[in-house]
């Protein structure tokens, strides 16, 4: 089946680099008029049709791009919430600023976000809401508590909001991946001393015996944002590399 997301208007959080640059490229492709949101002045991916630059985790700055969205094009039908933030701590080495500023990306930024597009698919008659999780959101891991705790919130939320608004045809689901090769990924490596090393455990602990890629992830959010999954809410969609498997 064609995966074709033509007329309709996406928003991807996080959307100059990594998973939601990858998404961004993807989607565009395959018809969507894209629009990207992150705090990078970083050059927009390709076919990418508005570029806006704001923090997730600001309600007015979130406000302030659903508007202009809305004034632009007049509906939200694809929501993918990718901007992401890490520290790399256990929790008793974790300041309070930091778990702050972790919870204000991952969670705070991805329910304002959701907030705003459940509003506008409203309006429009439905979409598709896609949450970037992680692995370590199911299986747990180490030292990123902070982290690890954010993704965790994001699976819940994600399911509750597939029940409140079944009923308004907007689906929500969870994408989650293993280790992905981003800039997010390689900061956590070179947080522990020894980035070679951490990325020959982190490789290892994949069955499939490698890392994943951007656009691997991307395909996966393609799916849950057209048609083919139609009968898909609630779910937590696996990219993992076998991770949870094992």
């Amino acid at each position: 089946m064609h995966l074709n997301l033509s007329h309709r208007v996406a928003v991807i959080t996080g959307g100059a680099s990594g998973i939601g640059a990858a998404c961004a490229h993807l989607f565009a492709e395959a018809g969507a008029l894209v629009v990207t949101i992150d705090t990078s002045d970083a050059p927009a991916p390709p076919g990418v049709a508005l570029a806006l630059t704001g923090d997730v985790g600001n309600e007015d700055d979130v406000l302030t791009n659903a508007d202009e969205i809305m004034d632009r094009f007049g509906r939200v039908d694809v929501l993918v919430t990718a901007a992401a933030f890490s520290t790399g701590t256990t929790v008793p080495d974790t300041a309070l600023t930091d778990w702050e500023a972790v919870m204000r990306t991952n969670v705070t930024g991805t329910f304002l976000w959701a907030r705003a597009a459940v509003k506008a698919m409203g309006r429009s008659g439905g979409g598709s809401i896609i949450m970037i999780a992680s692995q370590l959101a199911l299986a747990g891991g180490r030292s990123n508590a902070a982290y690890i705790a954010s993704k965790g919130a994001v699976v819940s939320l994600a399911k509750t909001m597939a029940l409140d608004h079944a009923a308004d045809h907007i689906r929500v689901n969870t994408l989650v991946p293993g280790a992905i090769e981003t800039p997010l990924l390689a900061r956590s490596f070179a947080r522990t001393g020894d980035a070679e090393r951490a990325r020959e455990r982190s490789t290892a602990r994949h069955p499939m015996g490698r890392l994943g890629r951007p656009d691997e992830i991307a395909r996966a959010a393609l799916f849950l944002a057209s048609d083919a999954s139609s009968f898909t809410t609630g779910s937590c969609l696996m990219a993992d590399g076998g991770w949870l498997a094992g």
